[in-house]
């Protein structure tokens, strides 16, 4: 019968550099404000704009708009 020896070096977790850390982090966080920017404009082109600033884009997106506005029960007439 053979004993089997576990390496000690084999069994530690990697360690991570306390740089990469920052960076995922930062990243993580810009991402999340990107994408709050992103939910912010559309909220407001919902509600708020009735119209003017997505009237250059034409019929299809005021329409789309339009139906988000009864969605939400918005008022827009």
């Amino acid at each position: 019968m053979s004993e089997h020896t576990l390496d000690p070096a084999a069994a530690a977790p990697a360690a991570v550099p306390a740089d990469a850390s920052s960076v995922r982090s930062a990243r993580d966080w810009t991402i999340a404000a990107v994408a709050a920017v992103i939910a912010l404009l559309a909220l407001w082109a919902v509600f708020f704009d009735n119209g003017q600033a997505i009237a250059a884009t034409g019929d299809y997106l005021h329409e789309f708009s339009h139906d988000g506005r009864h969605l939400f029960g918005a008022p827009c007439h």
